[in-house]
């Protein structure tokens, strides 16, 4: 499971930081399976372990917070046997994990809020906290009209688009990422998630800065929703991640080179507020 875990985190399968958070926790659950001599032989498999499913990629800030505190509960524990070690683990693993989801859908549900009956909003890729804030303010009965940006270049927003079709209380267009300015001036909001927040900057997938920039610009105000677990302190270096040109253009680039970056940075002083479980903060 933690093989299987470290691949689909390395080939991006799941998007979402929070959800790739709770399947590298989930994921450690493994090694309480195996055998161990003594109790340090089994903390050091959990620490070499997690050591590998955060290295897999450095720039979800929730994979790594996450982990940083499954380890530092076994080892402050100070279990005297390896069942004991195991059941430590198994408790941290579920408090973790809990805490992620129920935070997420705190913050989603103080967001939805903040959307009103008839909006118009714009949202980018498919961010997990965003969908569970739509799916709040559409089951209290409001009626929104949404348009979703492609995002460019896995198509994340065709997932958004694809999962809300079909329903009465909502309206989608799926638009290019380039017509976001274009659209801009028909919303009342803009609604984001993020991958972290590392002092004044949000750092989430690539295109949201754009985005954000043009919506500052056009008097839109923008709402970026995330549990407050991802605003990150010391000990954390963001690390872009650089996909493979062949997710841009299938065929070689003859004579020229291609950046494809993951995610990039906005500045907080560009939008409106961030929404976690424990209230709104006004910028």
């Amino acid at each position: 499971m933690i093989d299987e875990t470290v691949t689909q985190i390395e080939e991006m399968q799941t998007q979402s930081s929070s959800i790739v958070a709770v399947k590298a926790a989930e994921a450690l659950r493994e090694l309480t399976d195996r055998e161990y001599h003594t109790v340090e032989d089994f903390v050091r498999s959990v620490e070499r372990n997690s050591s590998v499913l955060r290295q897999t990629n450095r720039s979800h800030a929730p994979l790594y917070t996450s982990q940083q505190r499954i380890v530092t509960a076994l080892s402050e524990s100070s279990p005297e046997t390896v069942d004991a070690a195991k059941e430590q683990l198994l408790a941290a693993i579920e408090e973790v994990v809990t805490e992620i989801e129920s935070s997420k859908e705190g913050a989603a549900e103080k967001a939805a809020t903040l959307v009103a009956d008839g909006d118009v909003v714009l949202t980018h890729e498919n961010s997990s906290t965003v969908m569970a804030t739509l799916e709040h303010a559409l089951e209290s009965g409001k009626q929104l009209d949404l348009f979703v940006t492609e995002s460019r270049p896995r198509f994340l927003g065709r997932r958004t688009a694809r999962q809300l079709a079909g329903r009465d209380d909502v309206d989608v267009t799926l638009i290019v990422d380039g017509a976001a300015g274009h659209y801009l001036s028909e919303c009342d909001r803009v609604l984001v998630g993020m991958n972290c927040l590392v002092d004044d900057t949000v750092y989430n997938r690539v295109g949201t800065y754009p985005i954000v920039a043009t919506a500052a610009d056009a008097g839109v105000p923008v709402t970026v929703v995330a549990s407050s677990a991802k605003f990150i302190g010391s000990g954390f270096n963001f690390e872009n991640n650089f996909r493979s040109p062949a997710e841009v253009m299938r065929e070689p680039a003859d004579g020229f080179d291609v950046a494809n970056p993951g995610y990039d940075a906005t500045p907080t002083d560009l939008l409106d507020s961030v929404v976690t479980e424990n209230g709104v903060i006004e910028f």
